[in-house]
């Protein structure tokens, strides 16, 4: 738990601002600013798919390096991660600026929600580089031992999003460009405490002459790596925009709306499972490079076993509460009703998540990274692209919710059968070693 309660802290923390986001736009703005918001969601998506392709990759090879005791590779990487996360975090906003309005149209947007989508998104495009920069290195704090100033550079950043966004929503009247921007600018400070550390002189992996350089293989080694959760949030950007563009077809723009909320509390359990993973990732990494494979299967099993019972709280809050969850965000009757079943839809097998979740991310930390992509098409390409695609013409809007659990029940049976063959293979290397050490 040394690594995992702060992982858990700072993506639970990363939840909640998205959250903060949305309620406050939801009552400061209106209903159709939330639709607005949620079309934007494909767009965010495909900004994080950049930014965890340098970012989780870079902080699996750190670990991996460092156990290893290779610390002058560890340093490289590090030097590549910020000029790659600069470099990617450019050309996707030149090219998001350019094409805006055809892309938000394409998502699912209206007439009605189109200015609010558009005013957002331009000021959050401006700062991605600052977003890309931060996400990076957080990911590289984690991986390097720091994993309490991860979870503090998180923690600022929220508390001044908090901060920031009532004061210019309803403050300043800025709107919904008044959360972007609060969302930015609270980015920015977090990036400065994270660069002032790496900058000291002090520290093991740090900034210094020579690193800054990109050198094909860890470049190579970060990509590679990175392909898993980078095709994982592209999946999710085409999940999104089929889910959206479902919605508007057969329940219009409340419907885009009610998904947006929906979406806001899956992702606030799905982040602190996620958390548990990055706590989880640096152990696993750095016992597989020093060939401990038992301790490899132990940490995975003791995450699978948190991540379900974070998963099944969020079931039952979802079942039992939902009017409340939903108050929380608008007091619109339409969109209430909407994304009040909805997100018991959404729920219905959701305890089952974690194992799907951890056993992706398990083959992740250790540098398998096709077993990785492959689990994680299973849930968002193999299996609920098809559904999205056909259900709802026989069920509406009904069929664009379903989709989400049948989605998930079906692979996590598929992860179930691979991550089992894995730890019987680790079971055999283990019993290998202690032969040959007799």
């Amino acid at each position: 738990m040394k690594y995992a309660l702060p992982a858990i802290i700072a993506m639970t923390a990363t939840s909640l601002y998205n959250i903060a986001d949305s309620i406050f736009i939801g009552h400061g703005v209106g209903a159709l600013a939330i639709s607005g918001l949620a079309i934007t969601f494909p767009l965010m998506n495909l900004a994080a798919a950049f930014g965890s392709l340098v970012g989780v990759g870079a902080s699996t090879l750190i670990s991996v390096k460092l156990g290893q005791k290779d610390y002058e590779n560890a340093n490289k990487v590090l030097g590549n991660v910020l000029i790659l996360n600069v470099i990617i975090g450019a050309l996707f906003t030149l090219f998001a600026l350019i094409f805006l309005d055809p892309m938000l149209y394409f998502f699912g947007a209206s007439e009605h929600t189109i200015p609010y989508a558009r005013d957002f998104m331009q000021i959050i495009l401006i700062g991605n580089i600052i977003t890309h920069m931060y996400l990076g290195l957080n990911a590289v704090l984690r991986s390097v031992g720091y994993p309490k100033l991860a979870m503090y550079t998180t923690l600022l950043s929220v508390v001044f999003n908090c901060v920031l966004n009532p004061l210019f929503i309803f403050g300043f009247g800025w709107g919904i460009k008044g959360s972007a921007i609060a969302t930015v600018i609270s980015q920015v400070l977090s990036l400065a405490v994270q660069l002032i550390h790496f900058a000291n002189p002090k520290q093991l992996i740090r900034f210094r002459t020579g690193i800054f350089s990109l050198r094909k293989d860890i470049v190579q080694g970060i990509l590679s790596i990175g392909m898993s959760p980078f095709l994982m949030n592209l999946c999710s950007c085409l999940i999104v925009l089929l889910i959206n563009r479902g919605l508007k077809t057969y329940g219009g723009d409340m419907a885009i709306g009610a998904y947006g909320i929906v979406n806001r509390v899956l992702f606030l359990f799905v982040m602190i499972i996620m958390g548990l993973n990055q706590g989880m990732q640096p152990i696993a990494g750095y016992n597989y490079g020093a060939r401990l494979y038992q301790r490899v299967t132990g940490v995975t099993l003791l995450t699978t076993y948190w991540a379900t019972g974070v998963a099944t709280l969020g079931f039952l809050l979802c079942q039992l509460l939902p009017e409340y969850i939903v108050g929380m965000f608008t007091s619109d009757p339409e969109l209430v009703d909407t994304a009040v079943n909805g997100l018991r839809i959404a729920f219905l097998v959701f305890p089952i998540i974690g194992i799907q979740m951890v056993s992706t991310n398990f083959f992740l930390s250790i540098g398998m990274a096709k077993k990785a992509i492959f689990l994680s098409l299973t849930r968002q390409l193999i299996f609920l692209i098809p559904f999205l695609i056909i259900l709802p013409q026989y069920f509406g809007a009904l069929g664009v919710w379903i989709s989400l659990p049948s989605a998930d029940f079906i692979s996590t049976i598929v992860t179930l059968i691979v991550i089992i063959r894995q730890f019987a293979t680790f079971k055999r290397l283990n019993a290998a070693e202690i032969k040959d050490n007799h």
